[in-house]
């Protein structure tokens, strides 16, 4: 059999200029040579004062934690939503966002099952860092009566541990 090297060559050519458009496509553009691979330091990237510095691939690499990041997340309210919510089983907590999400379950002296989730978000303890949702079976409403009373009871709860630790 013989071979035909036309479509090999078609092939190579094609490689190299999609090679060569992706290199291209690296560079930094007008002269400059702070592209994609660029190694510059941070401060002499094109970040200007007030300009936001382009990301490069080695800021894959770098370690950018300051080491000053702060859960905001009021941990009396937390204490208290678990607290509150004690009857309820937990299927998700993440202290770092701030989210409790439960299963369903029956209040002590209750009829009607409900499932809760809570997001704490803000370190104050204030209502408005407090957003409540209940449900009931199959997804149905409560009323906002209900709902209230419930956030209600957690900023309550969350108060006395806050007076209780100021006793100490």
């Amino acid at each position: 059999m013989i071979f035909s090297a036309v479509p090999v060559r078609a092939a190579r050519r094609t490689a190299l200029i999609i090679l060569a458009l992706s290199l291209a496509a690296c560079g930094g553009g007008q002269g400059d040579k702070q592209g994609l691979f660029s190694m510059a330091p941070r401060n002499e990237q094109r970040a200007g004062a007030g300009e936001q510095r382009e990301s490069t691939i080695w800021d894959l690499f770098s370690n950018r934690d300051t080491g000053n990041q702060q859960v905001g997340v009021n941990r009396y309210l937390w204490n208290a939503s678990l607290d509150i919510l004690d009857f309820l089983p937990i299927q998700t907590v993440d202290p770092f966002t701030g989210v409790i999400v439960t299963g369903y379950g029956t209040p002590p002296g209750g009829g009607r099952a409900y499932r809760a989730t809570v997001r704490i978000s803000d370190p104050s303890l204030d209502a408005r860092s407090l957003k409540l949702s209940l449900q009931g079976p199959g997804g149905a409403a409560v009323a906002p009566d209900t709902v209230r009373t419930v956030e209600d009871a957690i900023l309550t709860r969350a108060r006395q541990m806050r007076v209780r630790d100021g006793q100490l």
